[in-house]
């Protein structure tokens, strides 16, 4: 009577880390680069509009996200590169940038909210305009970039969480470059004698001159 042997099957709970840590990083990289890309384009739109009394008639003012504040794109910049440096750290390192990235995030959602609804920048170019050091914009309005620059920080802040929650599970840079690796050390060929011709094949397999000195 012959035996069957049983066959050990993978436990599903096993690929469920690698699973998750897989989703996450396609997301955390897609949300990361996509929120930085939307606040850089975001704060080169107009933000706010509007128009100051010159000489009688009404001169029309705008100003450009970076205009009105500059911090969301430098946070972006900062992001990106935080997003970047995630793969070329490990443990400590690791959560502290994915950390700088959250804080990138926030940063820059309270920064462009705060914008939304800024005139400072229009009440400089009116100042400017009529040479009244005093003088304000008048009929100001404000487009919708602003809340443009907030999604992209959302997408910032989701990006640094991911990494918080998941990056232990993510991959890092090869090492094999790293100062101190150690190559492993090639075994010395066996002599080879001449007068013995499975020596002299096996020399050549080797690819060795078995008649060198």
């Amino acid at each position: 009577m012959g035996y069957v042997t049983a066959v050990p099957h993978l436990r599903p709970e096993a690929a469920g880390p690698a699973r998750a840590g897989r989703r996450s990083l396609a997301i955390a990289l897609l949300s990361g680069a996509l929120g930085a890309a939307v606040v850089l384009l975001a704060t080169r739109q107009r933000w706010s509009e509007g128009t100051a009394t010159v000489a009688g008639g009404e001169f029309p003012l705008t100003a450009q996200g970076s205009d009105v504040t500059g911090v969301p794109a430098a946070l972006a910049i900062v992001g990106l590169a935080a997003l970047v440096a995630v793969f070329a750290v490990r443990r400590t390192g690791r959560f502290a940038v994915a950390a700088l990235l959250a804080l990138c995030g926030a940063g820059t959602i309270v920064a462009a909210s705060l914008g939304a609804s800024d005139s400072g920048a229009l009440d400089t170019k009116a100042a400017e305009a009529t040479g009244d050091t005093s003088a304000t914009v008048d009929s100001l309005s404000h487009t919708g970039w602003p809340y443009v620059a907030v999604a992209g920080g959302v997408l910032l802040l989701l990006a640094g969480l991911l990494a918080l929650r998941y990056g232990r599970m993510w991959p890092t840079m090869s090492g094999r470059y790293e100062r101190g690796a150690a190559r492993p050390a090639r075994s010395s060929a066996p002599a080879v004698d001449p007068d013995r011709p499975e020596d002299l094949w096996k020399a050549l397999d080797r690819g060795e001159d078995p008649t060198g000195a």
